[in-house]
């Protein structure tokens, strides 16, 4: 790895991933606080607060309209990046993350818990247009691997590079980190008073402004270049300074074979897609794995861990730090599985995540019944949640998007990014959003369903999904057939 290309593409991260990581989790330590917010204002406008209902309803969909935020801006990436570039496209979500920030920083002084919602939903807009359209295909997304065993964004990476897995889970461990950032800035000796509350919300100005002003450091995504805008002198310039070196002309020929190979090439829709008989064992298996990924329950870990462990009996007092404890194993086991995948493979980290995943999701079920007689069972308990976020991260945060890239060639990769895209941030939003009333009304037995969905996926990806290491999209097709 150069170091324009490491930079870059930590930049990115940061300004991407990581914001989505703190996203989900920064909500969680300031939801009571949020809670009294909510219910003051409307003691104040009508006469009287809140009942318990309507006052998880409205806290329920504050966390949740993140998701649907995503979802917008999954969708409409591909025109800002196909009009502005990655660096443009980049610059733009950026300056709507100031406006959240503005949003939700000022919400209290103003009393308006709709800038809350407002703000949060902005926030969704950025990371749905990022995580999925800008940061996550900068690894893998557009490599023709019909052709090449290649990797990266633009051709960054010679034909034969084995960084494929490796750079594919690198926004993953940047989420990590800004789940564990946000866990870090919730403690009571930092922003986890009362008063700091919406100063928390409105730290994600920080990175957007750090990615603003050092995006115009780097050049633009050599592919963009050349392929859209037929730039070839200033895709050779990129390459040379990405690659650290004058002799690109190689790669410069690759992409030109893949400009007259897209010319011609007629991409497919998502309804075509799913119409597809020739794949629709990989377009099934994307449904799959992206809804599952989000269906395992680990949404609702990151946005209700502090509620979570408090139902568990762990005291109130002790429950930031225990938090951020587990958001520190966390971001070992994302690196772990980072540092792992290009030697065991992408199949063996997803079953084995999914399935750790539904048994700690059971042993939730089984501590929370017991803790009545047995008080050392919220130990468990704990160990289980970190159970649950350990087999998550190792495998399943990261693989489906990179598999989704390897299942297809380049014709229908878009349409499968957007099938899965879309899945993802709408079971994101209903986790999000039912979790609470689901704990309600089930009580330890909700986490059964996150123990059935995780253990359902393990067994689909071991009977029919193929190992995709260094392997080509003719080569996985064989395999389906």
């Amino acid at each position: 790895l150069t170091f324009p290309l490491l930079s870059v593409t930590l930049l990115v991260s940061f300004g991407s991933s990581m914001l989505y990581g703190y996203n989900l989790a920064v909500v969680n330590s300031p939801a009571e606080h949020i809670k009294a917010f909510y219910n003051a204002t409307w003691s104040q406008r009508y006469g009287h607060g809140l009942a318990p209902g309507p006052l998880t309803l409205l806290y329920a969909l504050t966390v949740s309209i993140f998701a649907l935020g995503g979802l917008l801006g999954s969708l409409l990436v591909g025109v800002l990046v196909e009009q502005f570039g990655r660096n443009g496209a980049l610059s733009h979500s950026a300056l709507l993350v100031l406006l959240a920030g503005g949003f939700m920083g000022f919400s209290r002084e103003l009393g308006s818990p709709e800038m809350v919602i407002i703000g949060r939903s902005i926030t969704g807009l950025h990371s749905g247009g990022c995580v999925l359209g800008c940061a996550q295909p900068l690894p893998h997304g557009s490599v023709p691997y019909s052709h090449s065993r290649g990797h990266g964004e633009g051709f960054v990476f010679p034909t034969g590079s084995n960084l494929r897995g490796f750079l594919g889970l690198m926004p993953s461990i940047f989420i990590c980190l800004g789940v564990f950032s946000a866990q870090v800035l919730g403690l009571p000796e930092l922003l986890g008073k009362d008063r700091f509350w919406p100063l928390f919300l409105s730290v994600v100005v920080v990175p957007a402004s750090l990615q603003l002003l050092l995006l115009h450091c780097f050049p633009e995504s050599p592919r963009y270049l050349l392929i859209e805008r037929n730039d070839i002198c200033g895709a050779t310039k990129a390459l040379q300074r990405f690659q650290g070196t004058p002799d690109v002309q190689d790669v410069i020929e690759e992409m030109k074979e893949e400009q007259r190979s897209l010319s011609s090439m007629e991409m497919v829709s998502v309804w075509q897609l799913l119409r597809d008989r020739s794949v629709r064992w990989q377009t099934l298996s994307v449904v799959v794995l992206n809804a599952g990924m989000q269906l395992s329950g680990i949404d609702a870990i990151w946005f209700y861990t502090n509620t979570i462990f408090e139902n568990a009996g762990i005291p109130v007092s002790q429950i930031p730090y225990t938090t951020m404890a587990t958001g520190a194993i966390e971001v070992v086991a994302g690196l772990i599985g980072c540092f792992t995948i290009e030697r065991v493979g992408r199949r063996p980290l997803v079953i084995t995540g999914f399935c750790a995943m539904g048994v700690c999701s059971a042993g939730i079920t089984i501590s929370l019944l017991l803790q009545a007689a047995l008080p050392w069972m919220r130990y468990v308990s704990v160990a289980c949640v970190v159970g649950i976020i350990a087999g998550f991260c190792m495998g399943p945060a990261g693989v489906p998007f990179l598999m989704t890239a390897e299942l297809f060639m380049q014709s229908h990769r878009p349409a499968a990014y957007i099938v899965g895209g879309s899945l993802n941030w709408l079971c994101n939003f209903t986790v999000g959003f039912i979790f609470p009333f689901l704990q309600m009304s089930a009580g330890a037995f909700c986490y059964l369903v996150f123990c059935g969905v995780c253990l359902l996926v393990a067994l689909y990806v071991y009977l029919v999904i193929p190992e995709t290491k260094n392997k080509t999209f003719v080569e996985i097709s064989q395999i389906f057939a």
